[in-house]
């Protein structure tokens, strides 16, 4: 699968990172508006929002940065309110830091199915956790990582690092949240960092009023988007807003199954986000629904989500047509 950022689009991020460095960081990000994560143990029931218990996010650092780098993980252990429990608490979650040759390039790494190398490149840092009381509803954090410790590609717009995270036992959901940062000790973003990923599980809100959103970039390779979500309970709908598009529908899925759904790429979406709209049914009362959704182009290479809406969240263009007035006779 070839390396879909290209440097039009890295250029575009850089410049507006001192923008938008604080939004990028956090994982899911704040424009993102979404829960938490929820990575399943591997005993699960798909029809709880999982379909294969692993969750992989990248960080990418701009190589004009050398200082040292942590990622924060809130909420890590299994257990407690944020959390989701199912019988007995009895899952355990390792969460674990790649970087070096291969962390992204490597296509099992970016693929939909886990079934290969997708823990490829260098491991800097691992750690697993069961039910935990001193990290429930805290921040634990890995690092100090030096920027050169990732994987170097420009296209990527920079060093990149991927973070996996496993559900090896148990059946429980882990919710948690993330954040790149300069501190250990503090959440500090880092200017012109941001994070991306190609297959995203999530919790929506259980308030019906909050919209979540995710951002793919639409380049000029782009004629057509495939996205395909699972176990999405019939939860409201999913639209798309873009410069062509005014709340196009997506298909959206039912209990443990998966929907699909095409749309084609109008000319003013070319070098621009999309905003994919979560809005959920507020008649349903459906709560601790957990997702997972990912894209593919017209080649079937699937497009990353992005931290930060790039170039901005976009607006539906609109054009009020005026009859010329006619000639008085």
């Amino acid at each position: 699968m070839p390396i879909l950022i290209r440097k039009s689009i890295v250029g575009l991020i850089i410049a507006l990172s001192a923008f938008l460095s604080v939004k990028a960081q956090p994982v899911p990000a704040i424009d993102e508006n979404i829960h938490a994560l929820v990575t399943f143990g591997k005993d699960g029931d798909t029809a709880w929002g999982d379909d294969d218990f692993i969750q992989i996010i990248f960080f990418s650092v701009p190589e004009t940065y050398q200082g040292p780098l942590f990622i924060r993980v809130y909420d890590p252990d299994i257990g407690g309110t944020f959390d989701e429990q199912q019988g007995i608490w009895n899952s355990r979650t390792t969460f674990s830091v790649f970087g070096g040759k291969g962390a992204c390039s490597n296509e099992d790494a970016r693929r939909i199915k886990r079934d290969g190398n997708y823990k490829s490149g260098t491991m800097l840092a691992s750690r697993t956790f069961g039910e935990d009381a001193r990290y429930d509803g805290k921040w634990y954090t890995f690092g100090p990582f030096n920027p050169s410790e990732g994987e170097l590609l420009s296209d990527y717009g920079g060093y990149v690092f991927k973070f996996v995270t496993e559900g090896i036992s148990g059946d429980d959901g882990n919710l948690y949240r993330l954040f790149l940062s300069t501190s250990k000790d503090e959440n500090r973003a880092i200017e012109g960092a941001f994070a991306f990923y190609y297959k995203y599980k999530f919790r929506l809100h259980d308030n019906v009023n909050e919209v979540s959103h995710i951002y793919p970039y639409i380049d000029d390779r782009v004629i057509a988007i495939k996205q395909s979500n699972f176990d999405w309970d019939n939860d409201g709908i999913i639209r798309i807003i873009s410069p062509s598009k005014n709340g196009e529908r997506m298909a959206v899925s039912g209990d443990n199954s998966w929907a699909t759904s095409l749309h084609q790429v109008g000319k003013d979406d070319i070098n621009s986000s999309l905003d994919i709209q979560m809005i959920k049914n507020k008649s349903a009362n459906i709560r601790n629904n957990n997702v997972v959704i990912y894209l593919e182009n017209q080649y079937g290479e699937l497009m990353p989500f992005y931290s930060i809406p790039i170039g901005g969240i976009p607006k539906y263009k609109y054009s009020i047509g005026i009859k010329p007035k006619q000639p008085v006779k």
